[in-house]
């Protein structure tokens, strides 16, 4: 299965389809397996960005990367974590990314991200990210759950120009960022990276009223198919989680989904863009 979409995520170009991590590696050694297959199934078919974060399992979604990707080209791959805002000094960051490269087996991350703004002043924790850069033990670096005015916040400060990347909540449900937030990322050069496409990290998956469920399986989709092939629509990296093979190979075959016009307004209809700003939801 082919990619069909790509996206440029500091300065690379890569499949807008990427792997999410949260939740994998905390089950039996059966659900591991399952997860591993999974990760390993998706790099086989040509995806490359993998998200990941220190506070996944206390490093256990760390742990079952490292496994999925040993042996494969470093080059070939494009590994994101998250530190915690607790860690957000210079000093604590290196402690943070040091135990993260150790769990996944490697020697550097392509992107690290402050998982969301906490108490450390955000001039401290972009110099240390700038310190961690220098030493080559990351490539580029961005933050997560961000909204316009953290992100304005950010940007104004020393080492805010060279931020790769925003992660934040976005899906049917939550498209807020389509108010502002976008916009924002576009005119400084920030990758959108859009998490939970489902929902589910909710606890509860989006249910599609009857219109568009029929829209799905007139496309030949599943539900979860259709609300991943909607967030590729446009410029944003997104990145589900598949805990099976068989999740993997769903999420796969939605690169190739192509839409109309009146099948996305069809959407919009039943989920419509806010018409005014939201404040940034989280999970």
């Amino acid at each position: 299965m082919a990619v069909t979409r790509t996206i440029t995520l500091a300065g690379r170009t890569v499949p807008a389809l990427g792997i999410g991590t949260w939740g994998l590696g905390e089950g039996s050694t059966a659900q591991s397996e399952a997860e591993l297959a999974s990760l390993r199934l998706g790099l086989d078919h040509g995806l490359q960005v993998i998200d990941t974060a220190e506070m996944y399992g206390d490093g256990a979604a760390e742990t079952l990367v490292g496994q999925a990707i040993q042996g494969r080209a470093r080059d070939q791959l494009v590994l994101i974590s998250k530190f915690y805002p607790w860690h957000a000094t210079a000093r604590k960051m290196r402690v943070a990314l040091e135990a993260s490269l150790r769990r996944l087996g490697t020697d550097y991350l392509d992107l690290y991200l402050l998982h969301w703004r906490g108490n450390t002043p955000l001039r401290e924790t972009l110099t240390g990210l700038q310190a961690l850069q220098q030493a080559g033990l990351i490539r580029a670096y961005g933050v997560s759950n961000f909204d316009v005015a953290d992100l304005q916040d950010a940007l104004a400060l020393p080492g805010g120009a060279q931020l790769a990347a925003n992660e934040v909540l976005y899906n049917l449900t939550a498209r807020g960022i389509e108010v502002d937030l976008c916009a924002t990322h576009a005119a400084h050069g920030l990758t959108t990276i859009g998490y939970s496409p489902f929902n589910s990290g909710r606890g509860t998956s989006i249910h599609l009223p009857r219109a568009v469920h029929a829209l799905a399986r007139a496309k030949g989709l599943s539900d979860h198919q259709l609300m991943l092939a909607w967030t590729l629509r446009d410029q944003v990296l997104s990145i589900p989680k598949a805990a099976s093979p068989a999740h993997m190979q769903a999420d796969l075959a939605a690169q190739a989904v192509t839409w109309t016009a009146p099948e996305l307004a069809q959407i919009e209809a039943a989920f419509p863009r806010p018409s005014h700003k939201v404040p940034l939801q989280m999970i």
